[in-house]
This record gives structure tokens, sequence and C-alpha cells, in this order.
């Protein structure tokens, strides 16, 4: 049985973050998607393996977080 696509809002939901931030991932941090049409799509046992590998970690040099 193949996995099912999940939509924005299915990813967001499952990683329990705003709809924003997945989009920002995708231009960003190499979030693992696929644009079908004007939709983009994602295979949920990829974004889990890219959250392992740390991709949805703070990037060097960021400012979100610190208390200055």
């Amino acid at each position: 049985m193949t996995e099912p696509w999940a939509s924005v809002e299915d990813v967001a939901k499952h990683l329990g973050v705003a709809k924003d931030s997945i989009y920002r991932w995708i231009d960003h941090r190499g979030l693992p998607a696929q644009k079908i049409g004007r939709l983009w799509k994602f295979k949920l046992s990829e974004v889990d393996a890219w959250v392992r590998a740390s991709g949805a970690t703070e990037e060097p040099g960021s400012t979100e977080g610190n208390a200055k």
C-alpha cells in the first residue's frame, strides 16, 4: 500500500506548527514537498525524516529565540 499525499494543513497539524512555518521551511530549509498544480503535497514519512535530520532547527546566525 502506498503512502497517501498530505496537505500543508495536514503537515502543520502533524508537526504542531502554523501553516506559515511550513511554507517558510519549504522555501528556506528544504522541507521535502512536491508542488502539484498550485498545491504543495507531502509524504509524512519524508517530513518526519527531515525533522529527525534537524531540518526544523534554527539556522546558524538566526536571531530567533536569542534574548539580548
